[in-house]
């Protein structure tokens, strides 16, 4: 079992209200069983579309520590309620269905792994998933 960013598979759940369709996911999910879609900030309670949010004051790990939040800066709004619920609702999916990996969309405050790390990537990596980025 894959737990793959629902975007990336052309669902149109990006804040912009838009999908990041992506070939390569695609192909992988036409040859591989059991792909499980997500869109943590959905799974969270956010709407599509939705303003872009960006972390403030460190990366996904310090959000889950309690230390950085996730901010809309067109408003200030604070979501990142939202986005730790959509990060645990993506940890009962891999509990559940004992997902040992992650195709994660980049450049996301949810999902991106290398630029920043999202809050639902920060979570899954605690729990030693492997993951890519696309």
């Amino acid at each position: 079992m894959i737990l793959v960013s629902a975007c990336l598979l052309g669902l149109c759940c990006r804040y912009d209200g838009r999908s990041k369709k992506c070939p390569e996911v695609l192909k992988l999910a036409r040859r591989q069983q059991g792909i499980i879609p997500v869109c943590p900030e959905q799974l969270g309670g956010l709407p599509t579309p939705r303003p872009p949010a960006v972390i403030a004051g460190g990366d996904g790990f310090d959000v889950l520590a309690g230390t950085a939040r996730v901010i809309v800066p067109e408003n200030r709004e604070d979501v990142t309620d939202a986005f730790l619920s959509g990060a645990e609702q993506c940890l009962r999916l891999v509990r559940i269905f004992h997902i040992k990996r992650a195709v994660l969309k980049a450049r996301s405050p949810s999902c991106g792994l290398k630029r920043l790390t999202g809050v639902t990537a920060a979570a899954l990596a605690l729990q030693g998933l492997e993951m890519v980025e696309f």
